[in-house]
């Protein structure tokens, strides 16, 4: 073929393509809540008996492009909310906004009837990407918890994420450590997302609006972390009237308040508190000086139809003064506090109805401080951002995202201890880009590509390149199938440590890149209209995880040194242990999303192996949080109307309505160390003949303690007012009071010339019944 037949024959291609463009349209848009005129994340709209169809994103957008001409009705549906429905004529060359307002369903049990006019079960899961769970507000208010709602506790409850005991709310997500999660509000990095040692979490579930936590084989739009994204959006505000919300419960007092700014956007605002140490605190002497406070803080400003800006502010702190004698006269006093600050600015522009950008600038703070005696430590991460996410909607078959972003980060560590001082002071710079396309070759068959560029710079310089590819497949009208692989990096890391709050620390010189690879297999099943079943296998390796070397002063070298002649150490050398690992497991999760009686049923089976230089010898060993077995059951009642629906009577709203939660979940217990031999050194004449023994241990975590159980319960009552509600509640933790094991410690006994050693067992929580009260208006 010569050069001249080519370019026609390239000429008609174009020109075929572009004069069908001519005989096609574009509709797109926001869904609104047309009571509060937030934004809905995930509302479906379609093209009602046609393959044309879409799910708003976080921002509410939808897009149909290149829709041929003719008549159509145009449906968008959502949980909790009457179908809205439309007529639409699509011309030649069409291209036109159709902003929709859902109204929600006049009462709440009537989410079932809504239920049964949206897409089917099958088709949600279809279009939900592998390992993503997405959880609402009024899901998790509904699990009964420790003292109050918490959102990490409640992630907790879904397949593959786990709890380490029940005095932490940090999650486990697939055998990786909390460090390796990304967590985010409204866009920024949040670096320390728990409270109280990481009994409670930094969310406000008051303020959240939606919540979705990918648990792998996440697409190209995400880095920087091994293995999950938490993605939380907070409440824009109420558009259209004042909207507050207090709670009360035994911990702390909350307040989320919403108020419209005029015609062009809204401010949303909550601020919660423990008060324990005005309360207990001031009544006991030996209960700490402990408190902690977060408040958030956001405006959305509609600038006009293509430009909207959204601002949001978050800080959170914890603070700690403990005087560890008070019946003494010599101060020894523990002083301990850290939290974190976000800011995070958001401009959405609608370039044209297929694209459509979000620009985002954050910065991010945490910061920790401990003194105790003539020990102090500092440990602080810094990150101020710069991104963009673009959304191209070419056709119906086929989609792209582009993005970048940039981080300048800054990390310092410092210690100063008698006989010397670390000060590692580290600048860091992050830069990334992304670009991801969705094809669907066939209606029934999605395949989403993606590539991520990484280049990390701290005293080293770091570059990698991160595939994706998930493959989406319906089988039939109500299974689906669907896989995933990916190559993930990771260069900030936060080492766990004993009761100090974890370190932040990055790859350099010393210490490179964590890496890892997800394979992901799935199968969705939906049984019935409103009952799903998923199931999932991974595999996931790790190259490069870190642990904290706590000898790690027996190796380091000084350089420099103080005027009273104290060694100065600034190098991270030697600090951390390196190694590799790799976890596996199946996963089980059994849904009722609506409906008088909601709730979901999970198993997995999974394990987890690390092997670590300078621990258990260099063998492998299994680590603290790897759980064999783990099942949780949860269950969510409204009791009069589930009792109606058991007896075929039709729901009504009553003015007084009885909500009963249950929680149950069994582990496997946790692994521990056991001592294998006791053995003496070299006791001084004047000492007792024992007391210079030490334990040996045995192979690291080779014995697992006692399978752990636990049963919870809450009951709440909501009186409806004309203008406001009350509910108050009760919750009881652990209702059977099962001592389950957190750890063990041995206590030793010389009766004459012998040992006499005994095990001490130390329990997690006990019964923990608790009350609040809620008020909305």
């Amino acid at each position: 073929m010569t050069k001249r037949s080519l370019i026609l024959v390239l000429a008609l291609i174009i020109s075929t393509a572009y004069s069908q463009d001519q005989t096609k349209g574009t509709i797109s848009g926001f869904v609104y809540d047309a009571k509060t005129g937030e934004g809905l994340i995930g509302a479906n709209v379609f093209l009602q008996d046609t393959y044309f169809g879409s799910s708003t994103n976080v921002s509410g957008y939808y897009s149909l492009p290149k829709v041929p001409v003719g008549n159509y009705t145009l449906v968008c549906q959502y949980i909790g909310y009457e179908t809205f429905s439309t007529s639409v004529k699509i011309t030649s060359d069409m291209d036109e906004q159709l902003n929709i307002q859902l109204e929600p369903a006049t009462i709440e049990t009537e989410e079932v009837y809504v239920y049964a006019d949206s897409v089917r079960t099958s088709v949600q899961l279809y279009r939900k990407p592998i390992s993503k769970i997405r959880l609402k507000p009024r899901e998790i208010e509904r699990i009964p918890q420790v003292v109050e709602a918490d959102l990490l506790r409640s992630l907790q409850t879904m397949p593959g994420i786990l709890p380490v005991s029940d005095y932490s709310s940090e999650l486990y997500v697939r055998g990786g450590t909390p460090d390796q999660n990304l967590y985010m509000i409204d866009g920024a990095d949040v670096y320390n997302p728990e409270h109280f040692f990481g009994l409670f979490s930094t969310f406000n579930t008051d303020a959240i609006k939606n919540v979705e936590i990918s648990k792998g084989g996440f697409g190209a739009e995400y880095g920087g972390r091994l293995s999950s994204v938490l993605d939380v959006t907070n409440l824009d505000g109420n558009r259209r009237e004042y909207e507050g919300k207090i709670a009360i419960s035994l911990l702390s007092a909350k307040t989320t308040m919403q108020y419209p700014l005029g015609d062009f956007g809204a401010i949303s605002g909550s601020f919660r508190r423990t008060y324990f140490d005005q309360t207990l605190g001031r009544a006991i002497d030996d209960i700490p000086d402990y408190f902690f406070y977060d408040g958030h803080l956001k405006a959305y400003i509609d600038i006009n139809q293509k430009n909207k800006l959204t601002i949001s502010f978050y800080k959170g702190q914890d603070n700690l003064d403990f005087q560890l004698d008070n019946a003494t006269t010599e101060e020894e006093e523990l002083d301990y506090d850290w939290g974190n600050t976000t800011y995070s600015i958001r401009w959405t522009h609608i370039f044209s109805s297929s694209l459509f950008g979000n620009f985002w600038t954050t910065f991010s703070d945490f910061d920790s401080d401990f003194s105790f005696e003539e020990f102090m430590e500092e440990n602080d991460m810094g990150d101020r951002s710069l991104k963009g996410n673009l959304e191209y909607y070419y056709s119906q078959n086929l989609n792209f995202k582009l993005g970048f972003e940039y981080k300048s980060l800054h990390g310092t560590f410092r210690q100063i201890f008698p006989g010397g001082r670390v000060d590692v002071d580290r600048w860091g710079k992050y830069v990334a880009s992304y670009i991801q396309s969705e094809w669907n070759p066939v209606p029934l068959l999605e395949i989403q590509t993606g590539l991520r560029y990484n280049y990390f710079d701290s005293n080293k310089s770091f570059q990698n390149l991160a595939p994706r590819l998930s493959v989406k497949y319906r089988l039939t009208d109500t299974i689906n199938l669907k896989s995933a692989f990916g190559v993930y990096h990771q260069y900030l890391f936060r080492i766990p440590r004993t009761f100090i709050a974890d370190i932040w620390t990055s790859s350099d010189e010393f210490y490179g890149s964590s890496n890892s690879h997800h394979y992901i297999a799935g199968f969705q099943k939906e049984l019935a209209d409103n009952f799903s079943l998923e199931i999932e296998t991974y595999y996931k390796d790790y190259s490069n995880i870190y642990s904290y070397d706590y000898f790690f002063y027996t190796d380091l070298q000084p350089e420099n040194y103080t005027g009273e002649g104290e060694p100065i150490y600034q190098s991270t050398e030697g600090l951390f242990n390196s190694g590799n690992g790799h976890s596996y497991g199946l996963e089980f999760l059994f849904r009722k999303n609506s409906g008088p009686i909601t709730g979901w049923a999970s198993y997995s089976l999974s394990r987890t192996v690390q092997k670590i230089e300078g621990v258990n010898q260099g063998k492998d060993f299994i680590p603290r949080h790897d759980r064999t077995h783990t099942v949780n059951l949860i269950g969510n009642f409204d009791i009069k109307n589930s009792l109606r629906q058991l007896r075929g009577v039709d729901y009504h709203r009553d003015r007084t309505s009885w909500r009963l939660g249950v929680g149950l979940v069994y582990s496997t217990g946790q692994p521990i160390t056991t001592t294998s031999s006791i053995y003496v050194t070299n006791p001084l004449p004047d000492q007792n003949f024992y007391s210079g023994y030490n334990l040996f241990p045995t192979e690291r975590n080779n014995f697992r303690l006692p399978a752990y159980f636990r049963f919870d319960l809450s009951l709440t009552m909501e009186k409806r007012y004309k203008s406001w509600t009350l509910a108050p509640y009760l919750q009881v933790f652990n209702v059977t009071n099962r001592k389950n094991v957190w750890f063990i410690d041995y206590d030793d006994e010389i009766q004459g010339n012998k040992l006499i050693q005994k095990v001490d067992t130390f329990s997690m929580f006990p019964i923990l019944p608790t009350i609040g009260v809620t008020m909305t208006f």
